[in-house]
């Protein structure tokens, strides 16, 4: 196989259909970053679910030494626990319940505010300052009050607090935020297939001719196709690169120099979130260029 004559091709195609291609980048580019985004709501969804819990929860504090709430003198007892824990069991409205450490939540203080405030010889808090608490997940999360008014004057219990009030409205507004991401992503998808389809048709048109000589002297479908594969390829990571761009200024100047310092009660996506929305964006990328392409391309071995 010629590949010099392989990259001739794509080159001349390349420059000959060079608005086609500007316009398949352009809508891959805006396409795949909303997808981008997407995937970034997603897991800023997850994190502040993993945070606060979701709609369906509720959360009880237990006592602990030092509690502002009159109620608890000496913290919680290991028998006091047993008995929340089967009054929560035994409610209708519960779905299931999880008791969760002061050391867990004090190991959920430091990664939302930071570790560097908890070392040293005077830390803002430690473990023993932190609440133990159970976080129970409803069957129907209008249906709270009954488990409420049974948990909030049990011994050992200091505080319910309704996840609703709390990460209601925060997590509402990410999913409509990402559904609107996800439909205009969508829209712009199936944009950028019917582009890369005419642009692929407009190739084969122009090269029907040598394709037919071809043809003629057993080319091999392999070869014939190649430079239109390469062509959709280049058009892709060209796109990648764009969004790749795009994404990382996007967590580097709105994530990392305003959100996090601004709205620091909110535990942000990181470096690796922003990596798995990357590795997905650059699988579908070649996928929407490629498939269209080999259906495209199949006619041109007619010819």
């Amino acid at each position: 196989m010629q590949l010099r004559y392989v990259f001739s091709e794509l080159r001349q195609s390349l420059r000959r259909n060079l608005s086609m291609h500007i316009a398949v980048i352009l809508t891959l580019f805006v396409s795949l970053t909303l997808v981008g985004f997407g995937l970034l709501m997603s897991q800023q969804s997850g994190k502040a679910r993993d945070q606060w819990g979701s709609e369906l929860q509720i959360t009880a504090f237990l006592c602990k030494e030092r509690d502002d709430n009159p109620a608890c003198a000496n913290g919680v007892t290991e028998a006091q626990k047993a008995a929340i824990a089967t009054a929560i069991k035994d409610n209708p409205e519960v779905a299931d319940l999880r008791f969760e450490s002061k050391e867990e939540a004090f190991e959920k203080v430091k990664e939302l505010l930071g570790p560097e405030k908890f070392e040293g010889a005077n830390p803002a808090a430690t473990a023993d300052d932190m609440p133990e608490s159970v976080w129970i997940t409803l069957k129907d999360p209008d249906e709270y009050q009954g488990i409420t008014s049974a948990i909030i004057g049990l011994d050992g219990v200091s505080s319910v607090r309704d996840q609703r009030e709390v990460v209601g409205p925060i997590l509402k507004s990410m999913r409509l935020m990402q559904v609107g991401a996800a439909a205009v992503a969508l829209v712009l998808v199936v944009a950028a297939l019917l582009l890369v389809a005419n642009t692929i048709r407009l190739a084969v048109f122009a090269r029907r001719r040598e394709i037919g000589i071809m043809r003629l002297v057993g080319a091999s479908s392999l070869y014939i196709r190649l430079p239109f594969l390469l062509e959709a390829l280049v058009t892709a990571a060209i796109s990648v690169v764009l969004v790749g761009g795009t994404l990382t200024a996007a967590m580097y100047f709105g994530v990392e120099e305003r959100l996090r310092e601004s709205v620091g009660f909110i535990p942000w996506i990181d470096w690796s979130n922003l990596w798995y929305a990357l590795i997905r964006v650059a699988i579908l990328a070649p996928i929407l260029t490629l498939v269209p392409t080999l259906l495209v391309s199949r006619k041109s071995l007619k010819v």
